[in-house]
């Protein structure tokens, strides 16, 4: 286990809270004009799923937990959960559908992600930060509208709603930034 200051925690990380392992889903810096500087810290819970929401001084220690980051690909979702493959040596992972959570729409046969994984159990999923999907319907484009910063709203190939410029037409395909759905540019492909 390593030590670490609480303000340095980011999403992702794994820490060990009391002997239980938790996985970082948001990390908050907090500076009032009064007081002292906090950190509000969400995290899952490893072992059964619960969310837990602890606040921490910036300068208290928490625990980080030994992960190993390795790439995996994904190779395909059933009733158990979503499988991985580590390119290297074959070993296959499955993490469940509540440790993928809203990141599985993003998934696509063959890529290429980061998982963490603790004492051989996959505990977190790192996606690229950009995916290059197909828009399958959006309002058609009006004559004369500026290029201005008006955007309209779009559905994806992978059923996500997020906004794109005015010239961008369904059947196009675009990139898309995994963190927050949010259009990044057309694809060059």
């Amino acid at each position: 286990m390593v030590k670490i200051i609480a303000s340095s925690v980011r999403k992702g990380n794994v820490l060990e809270v009391e002997g239980k392992l938790y996985v970082v889903l948001t990390a908050q810096n907090f500076h009032p004009g009064k007081g002292t500087p906090v950190t509000q810290i969400d995290m899952r819970r490893i072992s059964d799923g619960v969310k837990v929401s602890e606040r921490y001084r910036t300068t208290e220690q928490v625990e980080r937990a030994f992960v190993e980051d390795r790439e995996h690909n994904f190779l395909y979702e059933d009733g158990e959960g979503f499988h991985f493959m580590n390119p290297e040596s074959y070993d296959q992972l499955t993490m469940s559908h509540d440790d993928i959570g809203d990141l599985k729409a993003y998934l696509q046969e063959g890529m290429t992600v980061i998982l963490s994984v603790h004492e051989g159990v996959a505990i977190a999923i790192d996606l690229p930060r950009h995916v290059t999907l197909e828009i399958a319907e959006t309002e058609p484009v009006v004559k004369g509208q500026t290029a201005s910063s008006s955007y309209k709203p779009a559905i994806l190939s992978n059923g996500i709603r997020t906004l794109v410029p005015p010239h961008i037409s369904a059947g196009t395909r675009v990139v898309i930034a995994t963190e927050d759905g949010s259009y990044v540019e057309r694809a060059k492909d």
